[in-house]
């Protein structure tokens, strides 16, 4: 019996979460390793572990898998949350692919300055209620399912209540004026999987304080700013 997944990032969100949320929708068990030092980090650029020398990495199936998309692609296809015919997948495709792109907006948020956060947190609302929701909105009520893709659970609804909770966080109402993705982060949320992931306790990482980004800044030598959008 092969064991379980292991995952190797920062005690922390960033390109991880989304791996996390996806394996525990599923109800994978997974272990992890927080890099913490950047010795942690050059051992696994010495072993070869990191084929493009970035993380996150995760070891699964007898492989040293990197590229967050291709992570997200094989345990997506490997627990049957992705669709049922190269359609479906490609439907799931985009909505991810869409999803990502807001997401992109949160992930740099931490790193930013005082001043730029606020400027990003209104971007990222911005975004969220004139491209991205709408987008979502719609699809819910032409679809007519419960679900984004099918009539089955898949990555994609993962993908996309993991962003409305991100955005959530910015803006505690941003789903005002958008009944249908109200009912499908409810919906989604009752998931018995989703529902125990989003309990405290698990391995669900918290909104990113300054421990953290002063962690991934010390171990990859990050001596630049980020700048907002």
């Amino acid at each position: 019996m092969a064991g379980k997944p292991k995952l190797y990032y920062f005690d922390g969100r960033g390109k991880m979460e989304s791996i996390r949320w996806l394996l525990a929708a599923a109800g994978v068990e997974f272990e992890e390793e927080f890099l913490e030092t950047r010795e942690q980090y050059e051992k696994l650029l010495q072993d070869g572990s990191l084929l493009f020398q970035q993380v996150p990495m995760v070891e699964i199936d007898g492989m040293k898998m990197v590229q967050t998309r291709a992570i997200l692609s094989y345990i997506a296809a490997k627990y049957n949350l992705y669709g049922k015919d190269l359609k479906e997948r490609a439907l799931i495709d985009m909505y991810v692919g869409g999803t990502d792109d807001l997401m992109g907006f949160i992930l740099i948020f931490p790193f930013l300055s005082a001043e730029d956060k606020e400027k990003q947190r209104a971007f990222i609302v911005e975004k969220a209620t004139s491209r991205y929701f709408p987008a979502y909105e719609k699809v819910l009520k032409d679809h007519g399912q419960d679900f984004l893709v099918g009539n089955n659970f898949s990555w994609a609804d993962v993908h996309l209540l993991e962003a409305i909770l991100m955005v959530e966080e910015k803006k505690s109402d941003v789903l005002t004026g958008f009944p249908r993705l109200q009912a499908f982060k409810a919906r989604i949320s009752s998931i018995p999987t989703i529902k125990k992931f989003l309990q405290p306790g698990s391995q669900r990482k918290p909104v990113p304080d300054d421990k953290y980004v002063e962690t991934v800044r010390r171990v990859l030598r990050m001596l630049y700013d980020v700048k907002a959008n």
